[in-house]
Order: structure tokens, then sequence, then C-alpha cells
């Protein structure tokens, strides 16, 4: 028996939250959509998650207005953060450093640098070199020393991100 996606009986910001981005999966796709990705094949083949999981949450986020699903260079259909998408980064980003801290022993897979400077950022997003907090596009995120060497047989997000990469900027 699937538990229910909301919270009817909690009056709190954080259970209605829960109810937009608390479903498996959906802070991945958030996670990827940040680092560039936006077709539907990229997501799948990323995440591996099942096909019809991944036009649940997509579907799901667009309505909910996380995403936005626009007509790509190819006529295909993608999919960009919203604004109110992309205001989630500083939740995203703390779930990551904390995820750093607790379960990456070899350290992070992925560090974040202001583009301009190429310095690291700390726990709050700021540049540790001019004290800039750095716009998500004026964001890089680039190996971190617990990544592994890509191979051939890796997808296009993985080698996308095996190099730095601009936040927001398309992985293809």
């Amino acid at each position: 028996m699937a538990l229910p996606s909301d919270y009817p009986d909690q009056a709190c910001s954080l259970a209605r939250s829960l109810e937009v981005v608390g479903q498996r999966w959906t802070l991945l796709i958030l996670r990827d959509a940040f680092y560039g990705v936006q077709r539907f094949d990229d997501f799948a083949s990323h995440l591996k998650v099942p096909r019809a999981v991944l036009s649940e949450r997509l579907k799901s986020l667009t309505a909910d207005g996380l995403l936005e699903r626009v007509t790509g260079s190819t006529g295909r259909g993608e999919y960009r953060l919203s604004d109110k998408g992309t205001a989630l980064w500083p939740a995203v980003r703390a779930l990551l450093a904390w995820g750093d801290e607790y379960y990456a022993p070899a350290g992070p897979l992925r560090v974040f640098q202001h583009a301009a400077d190429e310095a690291p950022l700390d726990e709050l997003g700021l540049c540790t070199a001019c004290g800039a907090q750095p716009a998500l596009p004026d964001t890089l995120v680039a190996p971190g020393p617990g990544l592994r060497e890509p191979t051939s047989d890796d997808d296009v997000v993985i080698a996308a991100l095996a190099r730095p990469h601009l936040l927001l900027t398309p992985v293809r």
C-alpha cells in the first residue's frame, strides 16, 4: 500500500513543501535540472528512474510551477526550472553539503565555485575569495575529490559534469 503524499493534519509550511518535493526521485530531478539536464531521456538515463515515474514527477513539478515545459531547439519538449524552482537552490545546496559531510567518505563528488574567480563556495553559498553570493548562472559545479573518473559507458550528464560546468547551462 502506497503512503499518502499529503499531510492534511499538519498546519506547517514544511509539510506543504514536502507535499511538492518530498516524493522519491523529486529532489534528484531538481538537482539534475540545476545541473542543466533538460531532456526527458537525459533525466531517465542519468537517474535510472522508471520512465513512468519520471513522467509523473515531471508532470507534477510542472503543475506545481517548479519546472516549465518548453520546446527545445530540436523541436522536442524540454524542462527548465522556473523562478519558483530556482528558489529551491539554497535547500538543494544545503542537502548536498549535508550529504557530503556525512555520507561522502572520499570527499564530495562535486564542489561549487564562483565562476568569476573559481574559488570554492562556503556552506552558505558565499565565495571564499571575494565574499559574493554568485547567482546560479555564475556558479560552477566542478568535480570533487570523491568523483570517480568517467568512462565511455557514462551518460551525457556524467560526461558533462566531469569538468566544470555552469549551473542551469544545458548539458547538451
